[in-house]
């Protein structure tokens, strides 16, 4: 694919292969999620984040949402998934860029932040209140887990404006994050890998 895919062809081509590298169906075992929920498709995301091809269609979609979203100054989120999104994200943010990347730890650790003047847990480039930022997921089933993300933002002064995940599950995972006010931007959705 070249450098400038389509978001339309790298949307589908996204769908191809997650369906290819992450999707696990089962007609008779249950999954346990993440959210303690049981279920019978189980999506690991670390294949599709690591796969050199959709690292560039990851960089395209998500680049696209955050250029609709506009305005942000800092894009992360909590470890292990958004780790390597947000390297993804930093790498094809365009030359000159003032883009910033975060990590949020689910433990925190009493290294981090020194530097940055972040408080413990939260890590990568210094966030300043009054940032406006962008939580990113892997999977997003109730958004339980990104929304705890974003009370750790909030409590450093930080605005989140949105979510972007690989994939919304599609149990209620977006209607979660619109009773805290924040949009939800899926790249793709369980309807579309079962399509």
């Amino acid at each position: 694919m070249s450098e400038h895919t389509a978001v339309a062809e790298a949307r589908q081509r996204l769908v191809e292969k997650i369906r290819d590298l992450a999707w696990l169906r089962s007609d008779h075992e249950e999954f346990t999620l993440a959210s303690g929920r049981t279920s019978r498709h189980f999506f690991d995301m670390k294949p599709v984040m690591m796969d050199p091809e959709c690292a560039h269609l990851l960089g395209v979609l998500i680049h696209a949402e955050l250029q609709q979203i506009g305005d942000i100054d800092a894009v992360g989120g909590l470890e292990l998934g958004a780790v390597p999104l947000t390297g993804i994200v930093i790498a094809k943010a365009v030359t000159g860029s003032d883009l910033r990347g975060f990590l949020i730890r689910k433990e925190p650790k009493g290294r981090g932040g020194r530097k940055t003047g972040n408080p413990p847990g939260i890590e990568g480039s210094t966030l300043n209140s009054g940032d406006r930022c962008v939580i990113l997921e892997d999977v997003t089933t109730t958004g339980g887990s990104a929304l705890m993300a974003v009370e750790r933002l909030q409590d450093c002064g930080c605005e989140v404006v949105a979510c972007i995940t690989i994939l919304d599950r599609e149990e209620g995972g977006a209607e979660a994050f619109a009773a805290a006010g924040i949009p939800l931007h899926p790249l793709s959705t369980l309807s579309d890998v079962e399509g």
